[in-house]
């Protein structure tokens, strides 16, 4: 038999439904709680940090690079100048999240190398932030143009934008003075100001262009803009307009510098043109050269090579790098030395039998003129170069003394106000061997300095600017290339002190000797000089490059090319109102008074002489000529 059902709880089922209803609404309560908990704290107490995050993804502040200043030469001459350009930009947060893929097909629409890949990867690693451009190429082409327009689609992020691209119009003229820009790298990224250099991609790495890197840079400016979900611009909320950077004129003078290029010729050395009157470099020859127009847009890996690997060294700046034995250039200043010290007057005079030895040795020390010159004094030793007057003097003077004088000239430290790559070269003292190479000084290391030769190393620079200071009699004025930073004339922080004799007149008595170098019948250089309108006091100097064994003599047959001899000639003139002062050092010339010399001379004409071939009346008045300007 079947067993009845059971009736339902009505009751019991009422119960459960209600609990399950409380349950449910305690659950919407809270969940409500916690919604409305989270809109307070985002609208109340978060409201001014939500507002900024919420503006920030609206609107954003785009830099605005400063066009970089300009460079004269002291005539108005263009040396660098800034050029239209298409770079080719992008910004990280509109590439779809996948900037690598992006630039992969990049480098396949515009036929790219691998390097350039590479490139692209550091460009970006030094981005800043996800929504401010980078840009990756610089100058790109009409094809290159026209390809990533029709490629857009593919492309996203990027963008081709017009910007001005530094350009040096008479590239290899000037590349070591002026020098050049290029694309900052990591390490300057880290300790440039992130602010003032936003939107820039180059710097200056050389030159001018490194030296008053700040000044010419100018200060950013910035734009406000607002943005849709996409990243395009809906319009320009607030622009500040960049400051650019400050024009800078040089002492430079374009057409003295290409006369001196053309006197130099193809030979590997430099040339250094001075004002003695207030340290104005007037030319500034290194050569061979370079155009730093290969470094503005980013030079290639094979570009540099060729120029770092090549054996005549273009990118080694020989004026302000080159160290060099100043040989008989610097016997004028050993002379000051001697008559300021009371060692020797003008009349002194020492028998040259063509060597001269130290009391107690018999190591013979030679004269150039192995057959000697008799009977000298200071004028005919000046004249002829003659070292056994000079290995006298020396010896006399001794190394502390010596040291210390050619010291006041700048032989030995840096010289220039504006010149950041100077070296400063090495005035050796016995001091100086002892902390170095922990030996004593010798006697013999004294009279090989008398000349020029032995551990001393000077740039061509220090050569102009000693001989300057014999034109200027001993008034200091550091050499400089900039005559006008933004219209202000730079300011010496540091002014050397000027060299201040016991007797003024042992300057004319030097002097003097050194016109006869190019003047008197029996002078070295007299070729130099042949059919002048105006005297010049110059000294020839031809120093080793390697080491003679004692009693040997130079055969230049049997001395490979770069081991010969370098050829120096310093000079000014006129002699008696001195203008211009020329140095010239030729790697491996051989005889400084027939090789150098006529380079000497060729750039003065070019200076004191117009069109005509006739003496400027400026330079043929005595002193008052002095108070005409150059420009």
């Amino acid at each position: 038999m079947p067993q009845p059902i059971p009736l339902k709880d009505h009751e019991k089922e009422k119960h459960l439904v209600n609990r399950r209803l409380l349950a449910c609404a305690i659950l919407v309560f809270s969940l409500v709680a916690v919604l409305v908990g989270r809109l307070y704290v985002l609208q109340v107490l978060q409201h001014d940090q939500q507002t900024a995050v919420s503006e920030n993804n609206r609107v954003h502040v785009l830099p605005i690079a400063p066009e970089r200043g300009l460079i004269y030469d002291r005539n108005g001459v263009v040396l660098a100048d800034n050029k239209p350009s298409f770079d080719l930009t992008m910004t990280r947060e509109r590439a779809g999240g996948d900037s690598a893929k992006v630039l992969d097909t990049l480098t396949q629409v515009l036929g790219l190398t691998e390097d350039d890949r590479k490139q692209f990867d550091k460009d970006l690693r030094r981005g800043r932030k996800p929504f401010e451009p980078v840009t990756l190429m610089v100058g790109l082409s009409e094809e290159q143009i026209a390809l990533v327009a029709v490629n857009q689609f593919r492309l996203p992020g990027l963008e081709v934008e017009p910007q001005f691209i530094r350009e040096y119009p008479l590239a290899e003229h000037f590349a070591h003075s002026v020098g050049y820009v290029g694309r900052i790298n990591e390490k300057e990224a880290k300790v440039l100001d992130s602010t003032e250099y936003r939107g820039t991609q180059s710097i200056g790495k050389t030159g001018i262009e490194h030296f008053y890197e700040s000044q010419l840079h100018g200060h950013v400016g910035y734009e406000e803009v607002e943005t849709n979900a996409q990243g395009r611009v809906m319009r320009v909320l607030n622009h500040k307009a960049p400051t650019p950077g400050q024009d800078i004129v040089l002492t430079l003078d374009a057409h003295l510098q290409v006369a001196a290029e053309k006197a130099l010729g193809d030979r590997r050395g430099s040339v250094v043109v001075l004002d003695p009157a207030n340290g104005d470099v007037l030319a500034m020859v290194s050569n061979p050269s370079f155009d730093p127009n290969l470094f503005v847009k980013g030079i290639s890996f094979k570009q540099y090579a060729e120029l770092r690997d090549s054996i005549d060294r273009p990118l080694f700046n020989r004026v302000l790098r080159g160290l060099y034995a100043p040989g008989s250039t610097v016997k004028p200043e050993v002379a000051i030395a001697g008559l300021d010290s009371g060692v020797i007057t003008p009349g002194s005079r020492v028998f040259d039998p063509g060597y001269y030895e130290l009391p107690n040795y018999d190591h013979k020390y030679r004269n150039w003129n192995r057959s000697g010159d008799g009977w000298v004094d200071m004028y005919t030793a000046i004249m002829r170069s003659n070292d056994t007057y000079f290995y006298d003097l020396a010896h006399k003077l001794g190394i502390d003394r010596l040291h210390d004088y050619m010291a006041e000239f700048g032989l030995g430290q840096k010289v220039s106000l504006d010149m950041f790559e100077e070296a400063s070269g090495l005035m050796p003292s016995a001091q100086w061997k002892r902390a170095s190479r922990r030996q004593a000084w010798f006697p013999g290391e004294t009279l090989i300095l008398g000349i020029g030769q032995g551990y001393m190393q000077v740039t061509p620079l220090q050569l102009a600017q000693a001989t300057s200071l014999l034109a200027s009699k001993g008034v200091w004025h550091r050499p400089h290339l900039a005559m006008t930073v933004g219209g202000d004339a730079p300011v010496d922080p540091n002014p050397m002190p000027n060299i201040v004799l016991h007797d003024k007149h042992a300057w004319d008595q030097v002097s003097q000797g050194m016109q006869m170098v190019m003047h008197d019948p029996r002078g070295i250089a007299r070729a130099a000089a042949a059919g002048a309108q105006y005297r010049i006091a110059g000294k020839s100097g031809t120093a080793q490059v390697v080491a003679i064994k004692q009693g040997e003599r130079y055969n230049r047959n049997k001395t490979l090319e770069r081991h010969r001899d370098n050829a120096l000639f310093v000079g000014f003139a006129p002699a008696d109102h001195p203008s211009v002062v020329v140095a010239v050092m030729i790697e491996n010339g051989e005889a400084g008074g027939r090789v150098a010399g006529p380079v000497v001379r060729e750039v003065m004409d070019a200076y004191l002489l117009d069109e005509q071939g006739h003496l400027k009346p400026e330079y043929a008045g005595g002193a008052s000529g002095r108070n005409v300007p150059h420009i």
